[in-house]
């Protein structure tokens, strides 16, 4: 390996590397305002600058490779005096607004001042001033403070894939903006916020709300989709007031979606915090003793088969476990289901309900076949991984259905279920593609598998997978997109309601009226109609769920409690209490905990910690599920049809939040306006 030697010490590095990135290889560290590890090399701040051997100038060390014998010096006069330099430049124009800043004490300009800063400036000429520019609900713009780093821009063209932002002008008029002074439409678009090293770009719904040492920071995991990115959120006493990213390689890298940043107002509002009995139609509030008595008298009317559960999609393992431990010790019944539509399950065996291939597994592949599935919408950091994979390896994408604008080119190859019995056959002209392929990946959507035609298209395209060795070892092909949060786990713990004969028998008794008796475990997104029946309603917004409820328990969200989620790979993570439920809210494990203790049939633990061992030793555990998927296979021929996502209105929290019910409101005006221009 080449060697280069930094402040007289000598490292080896790998071809192609920089001299920025061998010199933190030799622990120098290197200030920095337009370098970004992700994001292509700009080399327009020069804040970076380092003394090489026999150059009389200093270097631009994220712009130079960095070649064998090279000798840099980093901690000399020389380069001290080059960096002041570019500091005094840059601080030329600069508002010096520090004390109303939201970046204040979070900037890397603020911090690089310190070291490099003067206390006076031989510029006397006035400063310049740009006018804000207008970027949506969630951007606020300072853009006399922009240093022109082009972050923003090279994030929106190369991660998320939707080129909205530009520099116009030269030299001193250059400016930043959106190209028609209009919202940014990515939902990854605030992802530019944490990109910005100074207070150019800051959080709107943010703006003035606290300061970085005032709040309580907790790692954890975020629920809005089934990714499980990783998160961490900073609490004001019980208030959360934002949602950041942390880097996990293996997930999210270091981006979150907009829905995972700002549905987060929507913890403070809907909330429920007390007990509520429905009198006369109407809901009054109510005692702990009253409700749970009230509930525990209506199960001793119904019979074990009347009674039903079903679980929502932010439930995490204890609530799930609690539930069905609660339904088959405590009641004796086992009609449960953790799916919302008629969507194909086959949980014979743990690959056939997740990603398999993993979300970083897709840089790797060099065949994506997309069926039935939005990943923009339905899971944002795992497109931007497709996109990266395109960008890095020319990734060839098809897709089953026209998903739309998916931020990358794809081949859309029709969507009925015609063509993958030709793939299967090896009729279709992407059979050859596929076979000569080394790592292909088949993503399916929930979409795909919906209804009757669900049980065809997976067990037909895993079928084909096996027989072409496409599912081994060390590569599995075949990848579940699922929506939700708790999706996995749910069927880890099989909490489901199928048979041989029929995979949605838990769909067809409730349409058919045999349950009396329903449970709501914090499921608001499921449809029938009430007619008789009596329903409990336990979770923690007063949604779609508690408006049918008869008694309504308050619960707790996902941030105020410890909780384990299994995300859409089959990753076991753990989410942490940031902040604690309102008024008389409790866990829901405890609840049904207490339930079960005050009908005599305790559920056989008392604390989180055995609650989790049984949890771990269920999920260990080899299932030999009686479940004949051959009886499945007939071919039914349909038109494959994406279900629309209400992006922002995806669960209870979002549309909860005042900030997604602003960008959901914007994203319709700008859908009208598109269609009028098109008339």
């Amino acid at each position: 390996m080449p060697k280069i030697t930094v402040n007289n010490k000598e490292v080896e590095f790998e071809e192609g590397m920089t001299v920025l990135q061998a010199c933190e290889l030799a622990g120098a560290e290197i200030p920095r305002f337009c370098y970004h590890e992700r994001l292509s090399i700009a080399g327009n701040c020069r804040m970076c600058l380092v003394e090489m051997e026999k150059s009389a100038k200093p270097i631009a060390s994220c712009a130079m490779p960095a070649a064998d014998g090279m000798k840099i010096k980093t901690n000399t006069p020389f380069v001290d005096k080059a960096r002041k330099g570019v500091m005094e430049f840059l601080l030329a124009n600069h508002p010096l607004d520090c004390p109303v800043c939201d970046q204040g004490g979070e900037c890397d300009l603020q911090d690089q001042s310190l070291f490099y800063g003067f206390d006076n400036s031989r510029y006397k000429e006035n400063k310049r001033q740009v006018k804000e520019k207008y970027m949506g609900p969630l951007i606020k713009t300072q853009m006399t403070r922009c240093i022109h780093c082009t972050r923003c821009i090279r994030f929106a063209t190369e991660v998320a894939g939707i080129p909205e932002l530009g520099a116009i002008g030269r030299g001193e008029d250059t400016e930043i903006t959106t190209y028609l002074e209009k919202s940014m439409e990515s939902e990854l678009s605030a992802n530019v916020i944490d990109l910005c090293p100074v207070g150019a770009l800051t959080s709107k719904p943010y703006a003035f709300e606290a300061r970085p040492w005032d709040l309580k920071k907790t790692e954890t995991i975020d629920v809005m989709d089934a990714i499980g990115s990783n998160i961490r959120v900073d609490t004001y006493g019980w208030e959360v007031k934002r949602v950041l990213p942390r880097v996990n390689e293996d997930i999210n890298e270091e981006w979150i979606s907009d829905k995972t940043r700002y549905a987060c107002d929507g913890l403070l509002k809907q909330r429920i915090d007390s007990p509520y009995i429905r009198e006369q139609g109407r809901l009054q509030k109510a005692s702990w003793d009253e409700a749970l008595k009230l509930l525990i008298s209506k199960l001793k009317i119904y019979k074990p088969e009347e009674i039903a559960g079903i679980v929502g999609d932010l439930a995490d393992l204890e609530m799930i476990y609690s539930f069905k431990s609660f339904f088959n010790k405590s009641l004796g019944s086992t009609n449960l289901e953790c799916r919302e539509d008629k969507i194909y399950i086959n949980p014979k065996e743990r690959m056939n309900y997740i990603f398999n291939s993993s979300i970083k597994g897709i840089e790797e592949s060099d065949f994506i076949l997309l069926v039935g599935t939005n990943p923009r919408l339905e899971a944002t950091i795992l497109n931007a991984r497709i996109r990266k994979a395109y960008l890095k390896n020319k990734t060839k994408i098809y897709s089953i259905c026209n998903p739309g604008d998916l931020t990358y080119p794809y081949e859309s190859l029709g969507s009925s279920t015609h063509v993958i019995k030709e793939i299967e056959s090896g009729q279709h002209e992407i059979f050859k593609k596929i076979k000569k392929s080394k790592k292909p990946i088949v993503i399916i959507g929930e979409s795909a598998l919906q209804g009757n035609s669900g049980a065809y298209v997976f067990e037909t395209l895993k079928s084909f997978l096996l027989n072409n060795n496409f599912i081994r070892k060390d590569w599995k092909a075949l990848n579940i997109l699922s929506q939700n949060a708790s999706k996995v786990g749910a069927i880890d713990l099989g909490f489901y309601s199928i048979s041989n004969k029929n995979n949605f028998i838990f769909f067809d008794k409730l349409a058919n009226d045999d349950f009396k008796f329903i449970y709501l475990l914090g499921a608001d997104n499921i449809n029938f109609e009430k007619k008789d029946k009596f329903i409990v309603y336990q979770g923690s917004h007063g949604d779609k769920g508690a408006e049918i409820a008869d008694i309504i328990l308050p619960g707790a969200a996902y941030t105020e409690k410890n909780g384990l989620f299994i995300n859409l790979e089959g990753k076991l993570q753990n989410a942490y209490k940031a902040s604690y439920p309102p008024g008389d809210a409790r866990e829901d494990w405890i609840i049904l905990k207490d339930i079960a203790n005050m009908i005599k049939k305790p559920l056989g633990y008392n604390n989180v910690n055995k609650l989790r061992e049984l949890i771990k030793k269920e999920i260990e555990l080899e299932k030999n599920v009686d479940f004949d998927h051959t009886s499945q296979m007939n071919f039914v021929e349909k038109n494959i049809s994406i279900n629309p996502v209400d992006y922002y209105y995806t669960n209870v929290i979002a549309r909860s939040s005042k900030v997604m019910n602003e960008c959901k409101q914007l994203s319709k005006k700008l859908l009208f306006t598109g269609i009028e221009k098109a008339v």
